[in-house]
């Protein structure tokens, strides 16, 4: 068993229901007449005591239909991701169990979230209800085996670290084993996101929050299963694998944090078991029809997945969204599916006196190919975006919301509008709407170009090319300087043709990116900047 604990040195064998007879749970209405049990171990027991489903919360709750072979270490698991489990009586002669927790709310918590994700040991569905108990009350001379993998899970909570002086076997605690995975995703061409993540891994168990964010450059999640063994699986089936052919590629640790604290549910992180989480200030919460579409486990183009050739890798994601990413890059040819999804993005929270549609054209030009652009004319911090397709709109959002353009943080989220509608024939609304369908500078417009495989998040570092062999470093120092940030490193590739440059802060790369992308150096040599996944 991988789970927290392995094997404990096995304390008093009995049947466990000998327990029963000292008193072993303290009700308040002391129902015990209505559990009929004999202590010789037998399975032919009659057990009624917490059949009702819908009993009153408790802190101490009812498992049945466990698998015949479950150690306690797993039952506990189910319950740890949800606050500390302070008790746990096991009936194995009835495949059954009653774990305490140390908060009614933690129990009503798991409870909720077991109603709509049903809990699995060992392949096999279990159920969790309320019982009629409010404490357990545990014999521990008789109960010492669930006693010592109880104080050594406490201990690794705690901790984190391996314990010693308890009845458990040598080396049984080690960090490896928290339910929480850090996962790093490497060559990540196409957007990943935090529902890909849930499909992907909840195939290995529940799955019961998740944290998304960028360092050093990189996308990085955090995802807690409700069991530790479902980590460990998970992490021996998909480290290494792509998500995509060739590209997106897991990169899976053990994290040192054995819970989450997640405070907001929105595209950057979830926590499946309280949907009553707010969405953060000013973050969009995600559209209810985006997440239950996500949330679909077959694919929303009525295709099979196995009819979009090389489009999935194995970890076949059965999921249009995935299948669309892939063919937006040009990999394979879906007609019709790189439309999929919604076009059009809301920005909000701009910098009114600074934004013009051609800074919003060329910075998010950066994830795909803007066609139209409209500030609103009645609130101007506002931008309507359209996009070529739905998975450069999704790929814009995932690096764009949240990074700060003109020292002001943006809001990007997807428009309930489906075309940005120009105004009319004659009609001068202030140049704050622009068609750019027919821009020569579209960075996507060829199947295939290598563009798709320069597509990082925002950087400090930016990636320059088409220099003409006139312009020397010293010119290309003061032009960014020029933009108002600090150049900080500058280093030329062998050709001369192009270079890399460091500027202080994403928010200058940023900036840098919108002024002199397209730049005209002279010789007929614009200047084209990207976001490096480098650094100098």
């Amino acid at each position: 068993m991988d789970g927290i604990v392995t094997d404990v040195a096995v304390g008093v064998k009995r049947g466990s229901d000998e327990l029963l007879s000292g008193s072993v749970l303290n009700s308040p209405n002391s129902n015990m007449s209505s559990m009929v049990v004999t202590a010789n171990g037998n399975d032919n027991k009659k057990f009624k005591g917490d059949d009702k489903m819908d009993g009153a919360p408790s802190r101490v709750l009812h498992i049945r239909k466990l698998p015949g072979e479950v150690t306690e270490t797993e039952v506990i698991a189910l319950g740890l991701p949800f606050g500390k489990v302070t008790n746990i009586l096991m009936l194995k002669g009835k495949n059954q169990a009653f774990l305490e927790l140390a908060t009614e709310e933690a129990a009503i918590t798991m409870v909720n979230y077991y109603s709509a994700v049903t809990p699995h040991l060992r392949n096999q569905p279990i159920y969790i209800q309320y019982s009629n108990h409010k404490e357990l009350k545990t014999d521990n001379t008789l109960n010492q085996r669930a006693q010592a993998v109880l104080q050594a899970v406490t201990a690794v909570q705690a901790t984190n670290a391996p314990i010693s002086g308890t009845t458990v076997s040598e080396s049984a605690v080690t960090p490896a084993q928290s339910p929480v995975l850090r996962i790093i995703i490497d060559n990540m061409y196409y957007p990943v996101t935090l529902d890909v993540l849930h499909q992907i891994f909840s195939k290995f168990g529940a799955v019961l929050k998740i944290i998304t964010f960028t360092k050093n450059n990189q996308f990085q999640a955090l995802l807690q299963f409700g069991d530790p063994v479902n980590a460990q699986q998970a992490k021996q089936a998909l480290d290494g694998q792509n998500i995509y052919n060739a590209c997106c590629t897991l990169r899976i640790d053990f994290s040192k944090l054995v819970n989450l604290n997640v405070k907001y549910n929105n595209d950057k992180s979830r926590d499946y078991t309280r949907p009553d989480l707010p969405s953060g200030d000013g973050q969009p919460t995600l559209d209810p029809a985006i997440a239950a579409a996500f949330a679909k486990e077959t694919s929303l183009l009525g295709l099979p997945v196995a009819a979009v050739p090389g489009a999935l890798s194995p970890l076949a994601i059965p999921n249009a969204a995935a299948a669309a990413a892939a063919a937006a890059a040009g990999r394979v040819g879906m007609p019709g599916v790189a439309a999929g999804g919604n076009t059009v993005l809301l920005v909000s929270n701009l910098n009114e006196e600074m934004v013009t549609p051609q800074s919003l054209f060329t910075l998010f030009g950066v994830y795909g190919d803007v066609q139209r652009v409209k500030i609103l004319y009645n609130k101007k911090d506002s931008a309507l975006i359209q996009m070529a397709d739905g998975n450069q709109s999704q790929l814009a959002m995932s690096h764009l919301n949240g990074q700060k353009m003109y020292g002001k943080i943006i809001r990007v989220t997807l428009s309930k509008h489906h075309t940005v509608q120009l105004p009319r024939e004659g009609l001068d609304d202030q140049g704050l709407t622009k068609d750019f369908g027919n821009s020569p500078l579209h960075r996507f417009k060829k199947p295939g170009s290598k563009n798709f495989q320069n597509i990082f998040p925002p950087s400090a570092t930016l990636h320059l090319s088409n220099i003409p062999p006139s312009v020397a470093e010293e010119d290309l120092r003061t032009l960014f300087a020029n933009t108002g940030g600090t150049v900080k490193a500058f280093k030329f590739f062998q050709d001369h043709k192009m270079a890399l440059l460091q500027m202080s802060t994403v928010e200058e790369a940023i900036q840098a990116l919108i002024d002199l992308h397209n730049y005209n150096l002279g010789e007929s040599h614009h200047l084209r900047v990207s976001f490096s996944k480098s650094t100098i």
